[in-house]
């Protein structure tokens, strides 16, 4: 069987998650699908040894200005269709195969929709809406999503794959004091810190942690050189984040460290006190999963697939309540046999989850689609 892939988030240099999810999923196919033949299709040509490339893979390499997806991919897709195409990323092209397998991430815009552009909210919702509706198989990252797609576009549910994906690659536990020096001087976290990673955008709920490290540090909670490190990049509405950051006084407090290279995440989470992340709704969560898999101890919201990705080894809080961030974030610093119960609980959760576990699973729904009545 030949199986496309539309690969082209894998090539953006700074990927966040969906870029990640396609890059180690689209690894994770190829290497599981030894039976199969595979066409990726790039926008870019991808960086030698990004994704694999040979007699059962081959590339098309399609640059084009402007409507990639809906022009040019369609295009190719009409002349030289694949016995079924995979998108990682909710955006089947206009024209495509008639057997089509998609994956819908989230449906945050409809729980938050004053975290978008009024553009953004009605692409994603003309979009996931067409895509859920024309796709044979729906993969969804979690519970959460499936049950969302079930009541706001009443998509069946037997249509519905539930696929956890994983963590990073090379997320692990960084003992290496130099290397963790290292990056505390790249970043300028200081020695002490609460860490978030994430896009800066209102849907992360930013501002929450914010207020919830301002009640710790005017009640004397923390010490003076604890910090709180948030790195990212900006994202819509950023503005309002560092408006607070002034408003609040953190200036000296916060840092604000851009996007962080691949490479240096291990070290810049194992070094931390938590991870927290206080999102209003996540499809997934992959960040809390690789906090854990560093052994960093993970603090998060109770909303959405939250709770499915945490399990028992977070600290869970109501997003709208900032002083019970505050309440765990001191339990995490006061602490030390709470930390380390933590960390201990996130490693075993994080091994749970696997690209090749998710691989197989979105594997055999292509297999469903591409060959019926296999």
């Amino acid at each position: 069987m030949l199986i496309g892939i539309d690969a082209s988030r894998a090539t953006v240099s700074e990927r966040t998650g969906t870029e990640n999810y396609t890059l180690y999923l689209t690894r994770a196919l190829v290497a599981h699908g030894q039976q199969h033949r595979f066409r990726l299709y790039f926008s870019a040509a991808p960086a030698e040894g990004l994704l694999p490339r040979g007699a059962r893979v081959e590339w098309r390499v399609m640059p084009f200005a402007r409507l990639w997806t809906h022009l040019r991919l369609a295009w190719e897709l009409l002349r030289h269709p694949p016995d079924v195409l995979f998108v990682p990323a909710h955006v089947l092209p206009l024209l495509h195969p008639a057997r089509c397998v998609v994956t819908v991430h989230d449906l945050g815009y409809r729980h938050y929709p004053q975290a978008h552009t009024r553009w953004s909210r009605w692409y994603l919702e003309w979009s996931t809406r067409r895509n859920a509706r024309v796709a044979q198989r729906v993969i969804a990252d979690s519970q959460a999503t499936r049950a969302d797609l079930i009541e706001h576009y009443q998509t069946p549910a037997d249509k519905i794959v539930v696929a956890y994906p994983a963590g990073g690659e090379g997320m692990a536990p960084v003992r290496d004091e130099a290397l963790l020096a290292a990056v505390r001087a790249r970043y300028d976290t200081g020695t002490r810190y609460f860490v978030y990673v994430g896009t800066l955008q209102p849907r992360k709920n930013v501002s929450a942690l914010l207020r919830a490290y301002a009640i710790l540090w005017r009640d004397g909670v923390l010490d003076d050189d604890v910090r709180l490190v948030l790195a990212g990049k900006p994202g819509w509405l950023y503005d309002e984040i560092t408006a607070t950051i002034h408003a609040l006084q953190l200036q000296e407090r916060v840092v604000l460290t851009g996007y962080v290279a691949h490479q240096d995440l291990p070290a810049l989470l194992s070094g931390a006190l938590a991870y927290v992340l206080p999102s209003w709704y996540e499809g997934f969560g992959l960040p809390v999963l690789e906090a854990m898999a560093c052994g960093t101890p993970v603090i998060c919201s109770n909303v959405s697939s939250l709770p499915e990705v945490a399990g028992d080894a977070a600290l869970l809080f109501a997003p709208d309540d900032a002083g019970a961030l505050a309440a765990a974030m001191a339990r995490i610093y006061r602490e030390p046999a709470l930390r380390e119960e933590l960390a201990a609980r996130g490693l075993e959760r994080a091994r749970a989850f696997t690209w090749e576990r998710c691989a197989q699973q979105v594997l055999t729904a292509l297999e469903a689609v591409g060959e019926p009545g296999r």
